[in-house]
């Protein structure tokens, strides 16, 4: 696996570029000078374990013939006050499945995404505590 990054102005905006040409563009806060030309790199780990975590879900479900017709993850961090570095000290992803869907399977799915599957969470969960709930709409 490969990311190629290349700063595009003077300041802290960035595009990272994965071996597909697959691009997304980082800043730094607006606190350092960043222009908000695109997300800073502690929110870019926030967005890995929830697309990780959404990966897993919809395999899983997809697997057992569940009728997911969409998922919504929202991606709560919060981070060690006053520290350096201040790293994720907890994350709450909640999910919000849409579908006609078996709630156990759905659990189950889940709780497999966050405990076994996804690479991102067992990295981040050994300095954060990691938790999440669910909602499914019919």
């Amino acid at each position: 696996m490969k990311i190629e990054i290349e700063r595009k102005n003077q300041a802290y905006h960035m595009m990272a570029a994965n071996e597909e040409s697959n691009t997304i563009s980082i800043d730094g806060s607006p606190e350092i000078g960043g222009k908000g030309k695109g997300m800073r790199p502690m929110q870019l780990l926030l967005s890995g374990i929830g697309s990780c975590s959404a990966i897993d879900v919809i395999s899983i479900l997809k697997k057992q013939k569940q009728d997911l017709r969409d998922i919504k993850i929202t991606v709560n961090g919060d981070r060690e006050e006053g520290a350096i570095p201040a790293v994720f000290t907890k994350i709450h992803l909640h999910f919000h499945l849409f579908g006609d869907l078996d709630e156990s399977k759905v659990q189950r799915a889940i709780k497999l995404s966050m405990d076994q599957y996804c690479s991102v969470s067992k990295m981040l969960e050994k300095t954060a505590e990691i938790t999440y709930d669910y909602k499914i709409t019919a």
